[in-house]
């Protein structure tokens, strides 16, 4: 789905909308008419991307209270001039990460990334951007992802078989394997070599 497409912006905010609605609203009959344009926006993503309709619903309208973007974290490791990168499941490479969790804060959250991604023990050391997901990484999502790239450094581990990744390597800037774009893309990866390499005087980056 291309970012620019009109119908997925108008799918998303009659479902944002539905959402606050059915959130703030206190009539019956209004809260019906939410359920229904909630049910239209997923009819509407469901037809233009030929998602089965329940498949849409339990992405896209699963969720209550007002709608906020989720929050994902990458973190960029490096060692000797190269940057870690965790193998997916699919073959394809990606910077270790995932949503935030509700109980834990972003450094939290980025740690027990990496140590489930790759066994490895990090030490969150700044922020090197934040980022809206949908400015910058396809496919579009049917909702908001703010992206947090942190800069993080080894301090030990090993490998630990898991079931989202089947191992790590460290890459240089020129030899950057099949990147899983929709989580992180040729753009990011060279952002974190340039904080990396700035060091102190890097400033955060955000959308």
């Amino acid at each position: 789905m291309n970012r620019n497409e009109k119908w997925l912006q108008w799918a998303i905010e009659l479902q944002s909308l539905a959402q606050a609605g059915l959130t703030y609203g206190k009539d019956i009959y209004d809260r019906e008419r939410y359920e229904r344009v909630r049910e239209i926006s997923a009819e509407i993503l469901s037809h233009m991307s030929e998602l089965p309709t329940e498949t849409v619903k339990n992405l896209f309208c699963n969720e209550t209270g007002y709608q906020t973007p989720k929050l994902d974290t990458r973190a960029a490791i490096f060692k000797d001039e190269r940057i870690l990168l965790v193998r997916e499941n699919n073959g394809k490479w990606s910077l270790p990460g995932g949503w935030c969790d509700v109980n834990i804060s972003v450094a939290e959250n980025t740690i027990k990334e990496v140590k489930e991604e790759s066994g490895l023990d990090v030490i969150a050391k700044s922020i090197i951007a934040v980022q809206d997901r949908a400015k910058h990484n396809l496919p579009i999502y049917a909702y908001g992802v703010c992206k947090i790239f942190v800069l993080c450094s080894l301090v030990g581990g090993e490998f630990v078989e898991n079931i989202e990744t089947t191992g790590f390597d460290y890459f240089s800037q020129s030899d950057i394997p099949n990147l899983a774009t929709e989580k992180n893309n040729e753009e990011q990866i060279k952002m974190c070599f340039e904080a990396y390499r700035a060091g102190d005087n890097w400033k955060t980056i955000f959308d």
